[in-house]
């Protein structure tokens, strides 16, 4: 057998008599210059991602050749017609991310923590050059010690010139030269969203008004250094701006918001505004040129008055605003609200958050004007009672379906009943969460006002009981849908039964976690509920008996079913879960003490399909 043996390497004898042996020659001693310019020469994408995995110097340089610096670009795509085809069955770098593709055709990635550098980007950047492009780029928090910064961004300027969307969070390193590039190369850009970007100042916002001005959506938050001045170029330069979304950047004030809105009066659809140094006369533009805005968000705003929020309603011009968030502005009063209520003429959802100054004679007020309103939220107004609530209902629009309180200290029950009044028959959603002073009486003037519920959430409220849930079970005459009485400590066996067997027909969704019920729950459950799908009986007195009763019922079809913290229900309950997993889709076991981590294994491997938390 012959044996092939490849020559060695000469070793050569210098003057001294040293021996040394005869390096070959290597490109790695081209300078960046001349590496560039062969990488242009390339044929196709595949040759250039093929480049790209040498190192990370080539990965860098390769990934700033721009789609107009490639030579003879026509004539490589005339020889090679083929190549984009070839390129997309993948390679190393076009597969650093698996991410699909949106409706537009282009792709969309996302970068977080530690695969955050600038080699990730730059990977990127090739990838997608050659299947199609780059449409949407999430960057999320790079590390301390390897982090995104204008290197990056300027590959993806000079590679991903179809880029639509990009969003920057908590980015330190991210300053206004990384934004430049974006604004030299990717003019296709809409969607903008910077947070937590102390480094980014005007200077970034001038370039993207300049580069930019197809730009329709805009989010800025705890930007420190971004302040008038760039908004005042976007106003100038982007006139089509659909979504303005502005937090806690202490730089901007009435000036850069009133230009944005000015400009953009006959495009602008959403508003948000919060933690900004604004005053009154803000409002009144708002209420003027905010001909267009249907979502308006106004939260945390110090420096604005009752007479703010009174000039805006009583402007006329949020005549298309359907949707209206006001939380933690402390200058509102009632009066103030009254006017937003007959200047919003078509508010279809109105959420008050904190609102401290706020009481029933503008809670009544409001809801008297408001003709269009179909949700009312209510979270931390204490001075609103349960006189504001009944009231409210008595006099609201004949439209409104959802009500809300959460963490009203204020509502505390009454001491004499309400007159026989007509009903609110509208509502069919009733949300009532931790106010401890709602109790019986309260929820038996509900469900006299409400007669046609099918949604009920009363949460964490202790002085709820049997009686005044029994009351409430015999008014709903339209049959409850959805109920949670999560937390509800002093709710029994008698108000579930009861509730089963008068809403046996049309309940699904049901939320008994943390109440003081039994097996005998389950029993009627099993027995009355044909369409329930959801079923929450965490931290409950229940044994194995209860389960048993559910896996053997022909009526129920549990697809979702809790019994987290419910310490007696044990390994016996092995057989009558894996028959309910016939038709369940997601299984909480977490805290069952008694179930052993042997039978938690048998069922995972029995109940593949189930979603199971344990």
């Amino acid at each position: 057998m012959d044996v092939y043996f490849p020559l060695s390497k000469r070793s050569r004898n210098s003057a001294s008599g040293e021996r040394f042996e005869q390096k070959k020659p290597s490109i790695e001693v081209l300078p960046d210059e001349c590496l560039f310019e062969i990488f242009r020469w390339l044929r196709g994408g595949r040759e250039r991602s093929s480049c790209a995995c040498v190192s990370k110097r080539w990965l860098i340089l390769v990934s700033n050749i721009c789609k107009y610096e490639i030579r003879d670009n026509n004539i490589t795509q005339a020889l090679n017609p083929k190549d984009e085809s070839t390129n997309k069955k993948g390679g190393s770098v076009s597969e650093v991310e698996h991410n699909d593709v949106d409706s537009d055709g282009y792709f969309t990635r996302s970068l977080e923590g530690k695969k955050a550098t600038d080699g990730g980007l730059a990977a990127i950047a090739i990838g997608t050059a050659s299947r199609g492009g780059l449409g949407k780029l999430f960057i999320r928090g790079s590390n301390s010690w390897n982090r995104v910064t204008t290197v990056g961004l300027r590959a993806i300027s000079c590679g991903c010139p179809s880029l639509r969307v990009l969003s920057l969070w908590n980015l330190s390193s991210i300053g206004d030269e990384g934004l430049c590039e974006i604004a030299n190369g990717c003019h296709r850009l809409v969607t903008l969203d910077l947070c937590h970007c102390p480094a980014v100042t005007d200077k970034s916002l001038l370039a993207i008004a300049k580069g930019c001005p197809k730009l329709n959506d805009l989010t800025i938050e705890s930007c420190a250094n971004v302040g008038n001045e760039g908004l005042l170029a976007l106003a100038s330069c982007c006139p089509n701006l659909k979504s303005v979304s502005i937090k806690n950047c202490p730089l901007v004030g009435d000036q850069g918001v009133a230009s944005l809105l000015s400009s953009a009066s006959y495009s602008l659809t959403k508003l948000k505004l919060q933690a900004l140094n604004i005053t009154d006369e803000m409002f009144s533009v708002i209420g003027h040129y905010g001909k267009s805005v249907t979502d308006l968000s106004l939260t945390s705003l110090p420096n604005v008055s009752d007479n703010g929020f009174w000039i805006m309603g009583n402007s006329k011009g949020l005549q298309k605003l359907k949707s209206f968030t006001i939380a933690s502005c402390l200058g509102l009063t009632d009066r103030g609200l009254e006017a937003v209520g007959k200047g919003c003429v078509n508010l279809k959802q109105f959420y008050l958050f904190k609102c401290d100054l706020l009481s029933d004679k503008g809670l009544v007020s409001f809801a008297k004007v408001a003709g269009s309103l179909e949700s009312l939220q209510l979270e931390d107004c204490h001075r609103i009672t349960q006189i504001g609530l009944f009231c409210s209902l008595l006099n609201c629009s004949a439209k409104l379906k959802v009500i809300s309180l959460v963490n009203c200290l204020g509502v505390v029950d009454l001491t004499t009943g309400l007159p026989p009044v007509s009903p609110c028959e509208s509502l069919q959603s009733l949300s009532i969460r931790n106010c401890p002073g709602f109790s019986n009486s309260s929820l038996a003037v509900l469900g006299k006002l409400c007669p046609q519920l099918q949604h009920v959430e009363l949460r964490r409220l202790h002085g709820i009981t049997d009686a005044g849930f029994l009351q409430l079970l015999e008014s709903c005459n339209a049959g409850l849908v959805k109920v949670n009485l999560k937390d509800c400590i002093n709710l029994s066996d008698k108000a579930v039964c009861r509730l089963t067997n008068l809403h046996r027909w049309t309940l699904e969704t049901l939320n008994l976690d943390g109440c003081k019920i039994s097996d005998a729950s389950l029993f009627a459950i099993a027995e009355n509920c044909r369409l329930l799908g959801d079923l929450d009986v965490s931290k409950c007195a229940i044994t194995d008996s209860g389960i048993a009763a559910l896996a053997h019922s022909d009526l129920i079809n549990v697809q979702i079913l809790s019994v987290s913290g419910c310490s007696m229900v044990s390994d016996k309950s092995l057989p009558s879960l894996r028959n309910l997993g016939k038709t369940l889709l997601g299984l909480n076991l977490q805290q069952c003490k008694a179930i052993s981590r042997s039978a938690i294994d048998l069922l995972v491997q029995q109940l593949w399909r189930c979603n199971m938390l344990f």
